[in-house]
């Protein structure tokens, strides 16, 4: 079998290097940080001029028609240059979500503004006190033609800066749904967030917030499973994001190893450094394969869900791992905040526990397993 990408996937990758790399300095994110502008205007900018924004969007909508797999190699080179930019969010969240389930009026209200206009989108997943995203406290109570929201939301990545917000809510019967709401509507109030990697985000504070039956995406009956279905690819983004985190952590430490001398040695040149860099290296492939293996079965449309928990399980728990060696390899410079490396550690530790942390994909996978769905089939 022939497991290589595509020329066109190829391609996307090979354009989304060159971007990074010219824009994605050092010195670059050290300025947006000092100032504390983790949104990096100019390279969103660039971005959407060369359609990597909306490359999820459908080309009759002016997109690039591609997939989750086009996706998770935008954002393994997001992850490898700690790139300031919600492209997980825009183009796996919220693309992606209306391009599969939204209606014909809602692509074109939503989507158009990502290809025209550079706009930005993002989903409010997370909530405080609840773990599952398809089991959202927020609550849709019937008001007429349409609902009003009231509840709360946390930790929305680019909330302030997005021109439309999908947001899971409860019905009074139990069921969920998916709303795109605007940041702009009325009895919305946006709080500002930080995140340990200076990430801005939002606290959402819904005061019975109007929202009309053109704002629910699908229906009544399918939000839960489509919610579901933006958890997964959400924790791909983010596993793919921690794949390219550590693998550019670790080829950072492999020259620092080569470079510095230590007895009048090389550091590489000792068998415990290089026993520490191997497993680093062995941790790296497990998150690759089982990162891989999810992608393809959700892009198939195969059933997926334990493999999408085994492949953040792996980010989770190997990225900590390749981070912490990385930083320990570093010796006391690995713990300079104004090093390089700090950043990628930083990182490392959000990414870890975004969309959920080890301990709860073990808990979910092994769930999974003992369930008639998802048992393995002899």
């Amino acid at each position: 079998m022939d497991f290589s990408f595509t020329e066109d996937q190829q391609a996307v990758r090979d354009l989304a290097v060159q971007i990074f790399s010219d824009c994605c300095t050092h010195e670059r994110s050290k300025e947006l940080e000092d100032e504390g502008a983790w949104f990096d205007e100019a390279l969103w900018a660039e971005l959407a001029n060369s359609n990597l924004t909306s490359i999820a969007v459908p080309e009759e909508l002016g997109g690039s028609g591609m997939g989750l797999v086009e996706l998770a190699l935008l954002l393994q080179e997001v992850g490898r240059y700690c790139a300031p930019v919600p492209l997980l969010e825009t183009g796996v969240l919220g693309a992606l979500t209306l391009t599969r389930h939204g209606n014909e009026a809602q692509r074109k209200q939503w989507l158009v503004p990502v290809v025209d206009d550079a706009a930005v989108l993002t989903a409010a997943l997370e909530e405080e006190g609840c773990s599952d995203p398809a089991r959202p406290k927020l609550r849709a109570v019937a008001d007429g033609d349409g609902w009003r929201l009231d509840g709360s939301k946390s930790r929305v990545v680019a909330a302030g800066k997005a021109h439309g917000i999908l947001v899971p809510a409860r019905f009074e019967d139990g069921r969920v749904g998916l709303f795109v709401v605007s940041p702009e509507a009325e009895g919305l109030e946006i709080s500002e967030q930080r995140s340990i990697t200076w990430q801005i985000q939002g606290q959402l504070d819904f005061t019975s917030v109007r929202v009309e039956r053109d704002a629910l995406v699908g229906d009544e009956s399918s939000g839960e499973a489509i919610v579901r279905e933006m958890a997964d690819v959400a924790r791909l983004g983010a596993a793919a994001q921690m794949l390219g985190v550590g693998e550019e952590a670790l080829q950072r430490t492999a020259a620092y190893l080569t470079e510095r001398k230590q007895f009048g040695r090389q550091l590489g040149s000792f068998q415990a450094v290089q026993m520490r860099c191997a497993d680093a290296y062995i941790d790296l492939e497990g998150m690759r394969s089982t990162l891989w293996q999810a992608v393809w079965r959700v892009s198939e449309g195969l059933r997926a869900g334990a493999e999408v928990h085994a492949a953040k399980w792996w980010a989770a728990r190997a990225g900590d791992r390749v981070l912490h060696s990385v930083q320990h390899l570093h010796g006391g410079i690995g713990s300079d905040i104004d090093y390089p490396i700090h950043r990628y550690f930083l990182w490392s530790q959000q990414l870890m526990s975004q969309f959920g942390g080890g301990s709860q994909q073990l808990a979910a996978l092994g769930a999974l397993l003992v369930s008639d769905d998802e048992r393995p089939r002899l």
